[in-house]
């Protein structure tokens, strides 16, 4: 394994930022109507987590801030997987594209609270 250098180095940041791609392909074919409700939130979200992993990277100095943001991306994540669930309720999603895109979300949030239950390691240590 090579050495975590940046946020973009997170294999949970390459995952969500895959999901976050594949849920914009997913949502193209989104009815008209859902525009500006349905594909502008889930789209929204699922793009929340990586932006928060990389703004808690850049707050790493503070092991605090750190856990708050990778919280919040956790938090971004499971909100997806919400919409998700409407998705598929009004009919937009496959049941196998649910099942691919909320497995791959869970596995996104496993990851974070893995970030979360390290967050010292991923902290540097302040020089005295």
């Amino acid at each position: 394994m090579s050495a975590i250098r940046g946020f973009r180095d997170l294999q949970v940041y390459q995952l969500a930022r895959a999901e976050a791609r594949r849920l914009f392909e997913v949502t193209q074919s989104f009815p008209k109507s859902e525009t500006y409700s349905l594909n502008d939130q889930v789209r929204r979200f699922s793009r929340a987590v990586n932006a928060m992993l990389a703004e808690g990277w850049g707050r790493r100095r503070y092991e605090a801030a750190f856990i708050n943001k990778v919280s919040e991306a956790l938090g971004e994540a499971m909100e997806t997987q919400a919409w998700l669930d409407h998705a598929l309720d009004c009919g937009y999603l496959t049941e196998a594209q649910f099942q691919q895109m909320d497995s791959a979300w869970q596995e996104i949030g496993a990851k974070l609270n893995g970030i979360i239950a390290k967050a010292a390691s991923f902290c540097p240590k302040p020089d005295h």
